[in-house]
C-alpha cells in the first residue's frame, strides 16, 4: 500500500456519518404508503447489487415525512442495505429523480464530509469486492440476515490522503457506471418503441383497420374483442416449450467475475458468473426467455447462459416467434404475492396473422430493435468486466495514477 494511503475503521473517520432511519413511532404503516406522492420511501426492492431499481415504488405524503425525523436524504448521500440481503449499495447524487426520498428501518445513509473525502470515492469503495466480503464476514442471522451499526462500523476502508486522488479514482470508475447507465437507458427506450409496435400491431390493429374484423374471447370469455379475419388465435401453453437446466446455481457456488452469466429471478438480474459450459445456448437470431416464478420478471436473452432458482428458461415452438411472445407476455402477469406464477403466465394467449409474411414483416421490424440492444447488452458486459477488475486495483492502491505516483 503506498505510504500516503491509510487504513481506517469506519468508525474512526470523523468524517464519515453512519445514519439510521426513523423507526419510532410515526414509522408508516402499511395503510399509508401511496402509488404517488411527496416522498420516495425506498424499500429493499429499490436498492440492487447494481444500483437503484425503481420499477416497484411506494410514497408517503409530505405530512407524513414532515412527522419522521432521521432518514432523510441528502445530495451525495450513500445507502446502503443492512437487513434481509445485505450490502447493496445506491448513490443519491445530484441529478437523482426524485428530490425527496427516506430510507426504510433495513438500510443506513453514509454521510460524508465533501471537504475532506469524496463521496464518490467511497460509493466505489462500497461496491468493491473488498468491501463487500468484511460485510459478509460480518452479517449475523439466518432466517433474516442483518448488519448491525456497530458490525458496520468496524469494516475497515484504505483511503488515499490526497482529496484529489480519491476524485481522479472515483472519475475513472464513475465515467465507466455512467456508460453502463446510459446503455441501460437507451435499452429501456428501445425496448419501449419495440413494445408500442407491437401494441399497434396486434392489441390495436393498426395496420390491418381497413380489412374484416370477426369477434374474439382471446381477453375472456366476458369480454369479446374484435380481431382481424385473418387472424388466429394460439394458447401459450401450446406455442411455447420450457427448458430445463442441467446445474443448480445458487449464491453458494456462484462466482463474482467469469465467462458465462447466471441469471437471477430479483431486479438485480445477475447472480454471478461461472466457467463451466452454459447450461443454455442463445444468440439475437435464436433467443431464448426467461421467467422468475416468483417475481414474474422476464426478459429476452441472447447470449449463452445459466440460472439461478426459480428462475424459469424457455423457448417457442417457433423460432421467429420469440420476439413477438415475449412482447405479448411482457408483463402480462404481476407479482402481488410470493408465490409460484408459471401456471397463470400459461393461460394467456396472443393472436397472429395466418398470412406468414406479415409475421416477417413484423419480426424484421422489431428485431433492429433488440439487435440494437444486444449491442448495448454486450458493451455493458465488457464495461462491466472492466470496473470489477479495475476497481479493487484503484482503490487498494495497487494500480496508482500517473501523476499520483510517489
Amino acid at each position: 500500500m503506498p505510504n500516503n494511503w491509510k487504513t481506517y475503521k469506519l468508525s474512526e473517520i470523523n468524517s464519515i456519518q453512519i445514519i439510521d432511519g426513523d423507526r419510532g413511532k410515526n414509522y408508516p404503516s402499511k395503510n399509508e404508503f401511496l402509488k404517488n406522492g411527496y416522498c420516495l420511501f425506498l424499500s429493499a426492492k429499490n436498492i440492487t447489487k447494481t444500483g437503484f431499481e425503481f420499477s416497484e415504488l411506494s410514497f408517503i405524503s409530505e405530512e407524513k415525512d414532515s412527522l419522521l425525523r432521521k432518514g432523510k436524504l441528502e445530495t451525495n448521500d450513500i445507502i446502503i442495505t443492512t437487513r434481509g440481503t445485505i450490502g447493496n449499495v445506491g448513490y443519491y447524487k445530484e441529478n437523482f429523480i426524485y428530490k425527496n426520498v427516506r430510507i426504510n428501518s433495513g438500510m443506513v445513509v453514509i454521510r460524508v464530509d465533501e471537504a475532506k473525502i469524496s463521496s464518490s470515492y467511497v460509493y466505489q469503495l462500497f461496491k468493491s469486492s473488498v468491501f463487500q466480503e468484511q460485510i459478509s464476514s460480518r452479517t449475523s442471522g439466518s432466517a433474516q440476515p442483518q448488519l448491525p451499526i456497530r458490525d458496520l462500523s468496524q469494516i475497515e476502508i484504505k483511503i488515499p490522503e490526497n482529496l484529489q486522488e480519491q476524485k481522479s479514482i472515483a472519475s475513472i470508475l464513475s465515467t465507466i457506471d455512467d456508460k453502463i447507465e446510459n446503455n441501460l437507458s437507451i435499452n429501456k427506450t428501445l425496448e419501449e418503441m419495440a413494445m408500442a409496435l407491437y401494441k399497434h400491431w396486434f392489441v390495436d390493429f393498426g395496420p390491418f383497420q381497413d380489412g374484416e374484423f370477426v369477434d374474439s374471447e382471446i381477453f375472456g370469455i366476458n369480454n369479446s374483442v374484435s380481431i382481424p379475419k385473418n387472424f388466429k388465435i394460439l394458447n401459450i401453453k401450446e406455442e411455447i416449450i420450457r427448458l430445463k437446466p442441467k446445474n443448480k446455481y445458487t449464491q453458494d457456488n456462484i462466482l463474482k467475475l467469469g465467462k458465462i452469466r447466471v441469471y437471477d429471478q430479483s431486479s438485480a438480474r445477475i447472480l454471478g458468473f461461472h466457467n463451466n459450459e452454459p447450461d443454455f445456448n442463445a444468440d439475437f437470431e435464436n433467443p431464448l426467455l426467461i421467467f422468475g416464478d416468483h417475481t414474474c420478471r422476464m426478459e429476452l436473452i441472447c447470449e449463452n447462459f445459466s440460472v439461478g432458482p426459480n428462475l424459469i428458461p424457455f423457448k417457442t415452438n417457433i423460432k421467429d416467434y420469440t420476439y413477438l411472445v415475449y412482447l405479448a407476455l411482457k408483463d402480462k402477469v404481476k407479482m402481488n404475492d410470493y408465490k409460484r406464477h408459471w401456471s397463470e403466465l400459461m393461460l394467456h394467449q396472443f393472436v397472429v396473422p395466418n398470412e406468414i409474411h406479415l409475421l416477417d414483416d413484423f419480426n424484421n421490424l422489431v428485431k433492429e430493435f433488440f439487435n440494437l440492444i444486444n449491442k448495448n447488452e454486450l458493451e455493458n458486459q465488457t464495461l462491466t468486466q472492466l470496473r470489477d477488475t479495475l476497481l479493487p486495483k484503484l482503490i487498494s492502491g495497487e494500480v496508482r495514477l500517473k501523476e499520483f505516483r510517489e
